[in-house]
């Protein structure tokens, strides 16, 4: 296939219908705490010369009791990549810079360190190929092997219904991943990354979208658990201040290594949504 404007579409409403799922049961939590925070959507255009649609997003912000702050983006863009970029882009070349991209991202930092920061994203892409990827994975400053068991169980359950290859390959893709290399530490402990899932037509598309419904399906499924788990413990200023610490290695992954953030700053995305992925504060010691 060579026009995928209409699976475009389709994997775009998915992103947005889980937005809107994942949102609507972030501020139940924080009713549940007590709290009136709810998320603010900014809407934004990406720019490019030339290109007369070349799309944008909205980002959502929420800065609560029990989530002191989490991000929640939605983007769809299409243009040209810059040559020197776009060597480096799977199905994609100098002399064929065009694509599209849409997809979900979400990162949360929450009040309490007992509680686990979290990431998660998935996307769909399509240059002289088409692909899906994305993942989600556990990031605790305070980690219990409860949490992480049952994190990894439900994100398991969700590989093997599609390929029984999947979690194991993608866990081990996320270990890697999400290293940290100058510490000689992971930013967490793990979860499933995966990439170039590769739609050669409609039957792949289909196919490669179910699972990645399937990986936002999971999200929503284990990570309010685990936030109601542990949102109401006690903590001291010892396990702020790990929280803390632990904040500023996350920064550190983000801004060094992570493929997400150069992307969005290499295709002109808004800089407030890809950098919303950053702690409201840490330290460093």
């Amino acid at each position: 296939m060579t026009d995928w404007t209409e699976q475009t579409q389709t994997a775009r409403t998915w992103f947005e219908t889980l937005r809107d799922r994942i949102c609507a049961e972030f501020e139940s939590i924080e009713r549940e705490a007590g709290s009136e925070a709810a998320f603010q959507y900014d809407s934004w255009s990406r720019e490019e010369e030339g290109n007369a649609d070349p799309g944008g997003g909205t980002r959502g912000l929420m800065k609560g009791k029990v989530f002191e702050k989490v991000g929640v983006n939605v983007s769809t863009v299409r243009g040209n990549f810059a040559p020197e970029f776009a060597a480096s882009i799977n199905g994609a070349s100098p002399e064929n810079p065009g694509f599209t991209a849409t997809g979900i991202s979400l990162v949360a930092h929450m009040a309490n360190p007992h509680v686990p920061a979290v990431h998660m994203n998935t996307r769909f892409l399509t240059t002289q190929a088409a692909w899906f990827g994305g993942g989600a994975d556990l990031n605790p400053p305070l980690p219990y092997e409860e949490d992480t068991e049952e994190f990894h169980a439900r994100f398991r359950a969700a590989c093997a219904a599609h390929n029984p290859t999947y979690y194991d390959r993608f866990k081990k893709w996320a270990d890697d991943y999400f290293y940290i290399p100058h510490r000689g530490v992971h930013r967490g402990v793990g979860g499933i990354f995966y990439d170039h899932l590769e739609c050669d037509d409609e039957a792949g598309f289909e196919r490669n979208l179910a699972f990645t419904k399937d990986v936002g399906e999971a999200f929503l499924d284990i990570y309010p658990k685990l936030v109601r788990r542990r949102m109401e413990s006690e903590f001291t200023e010892a396990d702020k201040a790990q929280q803390l610490e632990w904040r500023g290695r996350y920064a550190e992954f983000n801004l060094v290594y992570d493929r997400g953030t150069l992307f969005g700053l290499k295709t002109g995305g808004n800089i407030d949504a890809i950098l919303m992925s950053l702690p409201p504060e840490a330290t460093w010691s």
